[in-house]
């Protein structure tokens, strides 16, 4: 994936993460959507052990050694922010307080079904707070590539890794695409100005339901 098609899937993002949100970013791609968040908007993120109101990763040297997020970065956090402890973390999450999870994949089905956590073979420290994410938030997307380094399909009719949560996934960003998922079915809502529906439909493993006349690019 290139630096372009990288920032342009991550500003896409970005624009779904609306003022008044509280938001959960995932471990990898996920975190790095805050860039592209304006930091005079009034969103609250959250990390599952235990900040709300995390800001922007703290720079070289200005690192603070007790204050990191969910995966492990140095942050800041913003005014009105607040720690707790796991426990309290978790039952935010559980609750269904949160109104955006983004998180990241190895693969998605066309029914919402996520596997993130592990790929049988490889080691893996545990699936972390993603099932629950997955499970309670408002609404659930997933940033990734659309193929994986081999080229193959990472939105396919059915998992063939551990699923995280079933039927859980509502959007999907890629590189090349934006889908939305809704009562198990799999819609193309817009595609990137480099590429063209029909690449998206070869590069999509399952089948996808086009919209109606010019598909708009991000």
């Amino acid at each position: 994936m290139s630096s372009n098609a990288k920032e342009r899937m991550l500003r896409r993002a970005a624009r779904d993460i609306l003022p008044g949100m509280t938001v959960n970013l995932g471990i990898g791609l996920p975190t790095q959507v805050l860039k592209y968040v304006p930091e005079d908007s009034p969103v609250c993120l959250h990390s599952e052990n235990g900040i709300s109101g995390v800001g922007p990763k703290t720079l070289p040297g200005e690192e603070n050694r007790n204050l990191i997020d969910a995966g492990g970065d140095y942050v800041s956090v913003r005014p009105g922010g607040a720690f707790f402890d796991s426990a309290v973390s978790f039952a935010l999450v559980r609750s269904g307080r949160l109104d955006f999870s983004l998180l990241g994949a190895f693969e998605v089905a066309a029914n919402g079904d996520l596997a993130n956590w592990t790929i049988p073979g490889r080691f893996t420290p545990g699936a972390g707070g993603a099932i629950e994410l997955a499970q309670r938030a408002r609404m659930v997307a997933v940033i990734t590539t659309h193929t994986d380094k081999k080229g193959r399909p990472k939105i396919l009719e059915t998992c063939q890794l551990p699923l995280t949560a079933p039927r859980c996934v509502d959007r999907i960003y890629t590189d090349m695409a934006v889908c939305e998922i809704r009562n198990g079915e799999l819609y193309l809502r817009e595609i990137a100005e480099t590429t063209t529906v029909a690449e998206v439909v070869n590069s999509t493993g399952a089948a996808m339901i086009l919209p109606d006349g010019a598909v708009p690019t991000f």
